[in-house]
């Protein structure tokens, strides 16, 4: 038909008793609240789901009349009461008492910078991992009513929404969001007007609104340049998430870290410490530097003030997640920027440099330069960070570097099943809420009876069956398959069914996580994924960046698997990958198969997810799953030495993979009882819930982070600030006379004493040590002892120091240690020197160290 089609919204008008169903729809908390969405979904299924599951959109399209009747309705209104009720006692929760311990609700804030939050599919800010782990953070930082703000960026646009064609070609489409539709309200100034920030890009002055979010106990304000003050090229620069080049990239990071920096001094926020949640937005160490180089001191004595109250969190150990500014890009947008931070070009430009990249500018370099805090994600991960960026810390051992690590945990009341949740509250009453934290608390679920478990299982199957061949049937028919090719690629995913092994792999489809592994062996696959007494589906799902070529050619390649007459109707691939769809496969298939390339896994969280709802792991053991393994919760896959010859270790690994799947995993699955389930396969889903639920839930990771990093941030913060940021100047003076001395310390034994000792004796080592204009005071001389492994490496076991005895006669400092042996027979002892303030944050963050 042709003719211009217009738009026109009826929208009700939303009866009193129904009120506050608008305050619901105001607050983030319904991203993790089910019983909040529940009220949307009873009131129009159908509607809930074509408005992307947006209560905002929700209310102003559900019709006047099913308000009406639902006023009316008793069962309703108590059900909404009820839920009313329960949100205003969440809001008036307390600090819990382990955060209590830590921090002081009154005067610590904790201002946490993120290029991306993933909340809900209602809010598309997020691209995958990073920011579904932010938003995790926050919602775990209101359970446990941590002081907390977060700050992010507005995308108009947000992340690309992937479609595949019938080549396996991976679309990305962008759809620009209406604000006025998402659960945002403009700040406002002192004068109750809309607030704007400006920052300074290239000679412009680049115009940002402030929107602030509720959620829960904490606040999410975002910055949106599309403002008709802007210049047309300024207005998109914050349209896509990682979209757009270089330019595009270092414009979002000056909005987020410097424009985010004045956001929340303009609105009279004062943070304690600054979280920095991956470098995207390192700059905002630039701002808070410049505002006190601005109150009249030195750079260095500003940067140790920013730093003692900075965390940084580094999130990939794959190089290519590292954003590297070129010199001359830096150059160009912070020309006039650095005049206010009283450096030259080369100043600065040493802020961002590595070993490695000479020319280029590294964020990750700057993040870590500008704060005293900071943290892997995985114990694996950590130790992978720690000598990444070694280069920091040029004279200290990788192991001992301040890189430490808090592996991540998921946000359980957004990733557990509904079905759970229920049973829970009815074996266990409400209380299990509160038990989060408590590891033994949760052998309660091995109260359940077996053949429940089993059951709930497949129901969440068939759930998630008939979630899948929706999506697939409008996928297949949109890219013109006909009937009888959709019906032999859908025949296996049927309710009908739902007793298949389902194992699913869902995640960002990038070459490190090998999405393709497990066709390394086409005739065996097909062998056992065609056993007609034990049959296998497998069911993919991601997304690779838009710039992301070889990412996309696995796509292409695992589309075509799904055609091959050899796979057809067992292996499934859906576009769209979301929130939505990740929380349907993390509670509904039986297997979670991840297949990471050691040690490029940081964490790994859709495991975590997957593992609560008693989902079994089948991975590498790489990111959290080399802490999560015990040996009764799931299958690991041994990496091998990453030195190796990748199609070495891809061969070695996939064989290891396969042989699993036919000897372990399929048999555990179709190994029945009488009652027609495998208690095998309950024993090993139990022990997945119960290992995963207490030890990898957001709420254990936050209370790490504030235990380990934002406690001694906040106290180191204070120590700092205070008196006019005099402890800022001093460790400043002092670490500038440490760098110009230490190229003269030199460090030489005077002792005459053996190889060998009689035990429960002692013997004296006496060290000189040429220090130069450093003092005994300012160092700190130390014996290390220890024991030799198998590849003779040195294992320290004990760090003892020495003690200043005098001097001699051409100025060295005198340093003694009466040793007693603290290991039985043969040992060894190495002694090392390195600088000491009572102001360090970390004992190396200087990074000098000498060994005799």
């Amino acid at each position: 038909m042709s003719g211009t089609r217009f738009s026109l919204e009826v929208q009700p008008q939303i009866p009193a008793d129904l009120k506050r169903l608008e305050d619901l729809a105001n607050d983030l908390f319904y991203s993790w609240d089910r019983q909040v969405r529940r009220l949307y979904t009873r009131l129009d299924r159908d509607l809930w789901g074509s408005c992307g599951h947006n209560p905002k959109t929700f209310l102003r399209r559900v019709s006047q009349n099913r308000l009406l009747e639902a006023v009316e309705d008793r069962v309703f209104m108590e059900d909404f009461n009820r839920v009313l009720g329960a949100y205003d006692t969440y809001l008036k929760r307390d600090m819990h008492h382990d955060i209590k311990e830590h921090l002081d609700a009154d005067n610590d804030l904790i201002a946490y910078f993120c290029a991306e939050f993933g909340f809900h599919e209602s809010l598309p800010i997020y691209s995958g991992g990073l920011g579904i782990l932010a938003g995790d953070h926050c919602k775990a930082a209101s359970d446990l009513c941590v002081p907390f703000v977060a700050v992010g960026i507005l995308y108009r646009q947000g992340y690309f929404t992937q479609t595949i064609d019938e080549h396996g070609n991976q679309l990305a489409h962008y759809h620009p969001t209406d604000f006025d539709q998402l659960p945002l309200q403009q700040a406002l100034d002192n004068n109750g007007k809309p607030l704007v920030v400006e920052v300074d890009i290239l000679g412009r002055k680049i115009y940002l609104n402030v929107w602030r979010a509720k959620a829960g106990h904490i606040t999410l304000y975002l910055l949106d340049s599309d403002l008709e003050d802007n210049q047309e090229h300024d207005r998109i620069i914050t349209h896509q998430l990682y979209g757009g080049d270089k330019t595009t990239r270092i414009q979002q990071e000056i909005v987020l870290g410097i424009a985010g920096v004045r956001a929340l001094r303009a609105l009279g926020i004062k943070p304690t410490v600054w979280h920095i949640n991956e470098g995207h937005s390192a700059f905002q160490i630039l701002e808070r530097a410049r505002e006190c180089v601005q109150q009249g001191h030195d750079f260095a004595t500003a940067l140790e003030a920013v730093a003692a109250g900075t965390v940084f969190t580094t999130h990939t150990p794959v190089e290519a997640g590292h954003d590297i500014f070129e010199h001359d890009l830096i150059s160009s947008y912070f020309r006039e920027y650095i005049k206010e931070l009283g450096l030259d070009m080369q100043q600065f430009l040493e802020l961002g440099a590595t070993s490695g990249n000479p020319g280029g500018f590294n964020q990750t370099a700057l993040a870590l330069r500008g704060s005293r805090h900071h943290n892997g994600v995985s114990r694996v991960h950590g130790a992978v960070a720690s000598e990444m960026e070694s280069y920091i810390w040029g004279q200290v051992p990788h192991e001992e570097n301040p890189i430490g690590y808090v592996t991540n945990g998921v946000h359980l009341n957004t990733f557990l099943a509904r079905d759970w949740s229920n049973l829970y509250d009815m074996r266990f009453g409400r209380a299990w809420r509160d038990e989060l934290l408590n590891t033994e608390y949760w052998e309660c679920i091995d109260e359940i009876p077996d053949h429940s478990y089993w059951s709930l299982r497949q129901s969440l199957k068939s759930e998630l069956l008939e979630n899948v061949r929706q999506r697939a049937i409008l996928q297949y028919r949109r890219n013109g398959c006909s009937q009888s090719l959709i019906e032999k690629l859908t025949r296996h995913i049927v309710t009908e069914e739902s007793d298949i092994l389902m194992i699913g792999f869902a995640r960002r489809f990038a070459t490190y996580k090998r999405a393709t592994l497990l066709f390394s062996d086409p005739e065996r696959l097909k062998r056992l994924l065609n056993d007609p007494e034990r049959p296998v589906l497998l069911i993919f799902s991601g997304k690779a960046h838009p710039n992301d070529l070889p990412g996309q050619e696995l796509i292409r390649r695992i589309h075509g698997y799904s055609l091959n007459p050899d796979f057809i109707g067992r292996i499934i691939l859906l576009e769209g990958y979301d929130l939505a769809l990740a929380r349907k496969l993390v509670t509904g298939v039986d297997v979670w198969l991840n297949t990471p390339q050691f040690p490029l896994e940081a964490s790994g969280t859709s495991g975590q997810k997957a593992g609560m709802n008693g989902v079994i792991n089948l991975s590498v053991l790489d990111g959290w799953w080399a802490e999560g393994y015990n040996g009764d919760n799931g299958w690991a896959i041994t990496p091998h030495d990453p030195h190796f010859d990748a199609d070495y270790r891809d061969h070695e690994e996939a064989s290891e993979l396969l042989d699993m799947l036919e000897n372990q995993v399929i048999p555990t699955y179709y190994s029945r009882n009488s009652h027609g389930y495998s208690e095998d396969w309950v024993k090993i889903s139990k022990a997945s819930m119960k290992s995963s639920i207490p030890n990898f839930n957001a709420q254990r990771m936050v209370r790490d982070y504030v235990r380990n990093l934002y406690a001694p941030a906040s106290q180191q913060s204070r120590v700092f600030s205070a008196d006019k940021y005099r402890n800022g100047r001093k460790l400043a003076v002092w670490k500038e006379k440490v760098r110009q001395s230490w190229p003269d310390v030199a460090l030489r034994r005077v002792d005459d004493s053996g190889d060998s000792i009689l035990s429960g004796k002692s013997f004296k080592i006496k060290i000189a040590g040429k220090l130069g204009e450093l003092t005994a005071e300012d160092v700190v001389l130390e014996c290390v002892i220890g024991t030799q492994n198998a590849d003779s490496d040195f294992v320290a076991h004990r760090h003892i120091r020495f003690e200043a005895t005098g001097t001699t006669p051409n100025g060295e400092v005198l340093f003694g240690l009466n040793l007693l042996p603290p290991l039985p027979g043969l040992q060894f002892y190495k002694i090392r020197m390195y600088p000491d303030h009572e102001l360090l944050s970390h004992p190396f963050e200087i990074g000098h160290m000498i060994w005799l």
